[in-house]
């Protein structure tokens, strides 16, 4: 069912952008994630985030686990916003899982709220007993393009390879 076409004026009035008190949950949240229109679509075009201070805890000792997040996607008909972006993986501070399990989880929210063509969510977490943890999580809409897309970057991924060192972010 296609959804019904709004203003710009009005798809924005409701987004947490622009509110004047920021409310950050101590919960896991994936209703905290908000999309907009692209006003693109049937371009391909990549479009990166990337948190450089996200948080977790650890399921068994409750210790803080400390990453970088990159999320990659190429839209479809949505977009995600960003400050919603922000105060959803903020959610995860209290939220204990382990890294493989949280990049996972972002990766299928993400795709349940905006049915991107294509995302990859990359974890570079700090190590921790000497063992660094870098999940990586994919998905593919149904096109052969995109699925070879999938295929070609999951059999070539390797640690760094879709992530950029923070020196050329600041």
């Amino acid at each position: 069912m296609a959804k019904k076409k709004i203003s710009r004026a009005e798809e924005l009035k409701n987004f947490k952008l622009g509110e004047t008190q920021t409310d950050y949950s101590s919960d896991y949240n994936p209703k905290l994630l908000e999309a907009f229109q692209n006003k693109n679509p049937g371009k391909i075009a990549w479009t990166s985030f990337i948190c450089t201070e996200f948080t977790s805890l650890c399921p068994k000792t409750g210790q803080p686990d400390f990453a970088k997040i990159f999320i990659n996607y190429i839209a479809d008909k949505e977009m995600i916003e960003s400050k919603s972006l922000k105060l959803y993986l903020f959610s995860f501070r209290n939220h204990g899982d382990f890294h493989e399990d949280c990049v996972q989880t972002i990766c299928d929210d993400i795709v349940d709220l905006i049915k991107p063509l294509y995302i990859e969510v990359v974890g570079e977490f700090t190590p921790r007993g000497g063992i660094a943890i870098y999940p990586y999580a994919s998905f593919a809409d149904k096109s052969a393009r995109f699925q070879k897309l999938r295929d070609d970057r999951l059999m070539n991924y390797a640690p760094g390879k879709y992530s950029m060192e923070l020196s050329k972010l600041y």
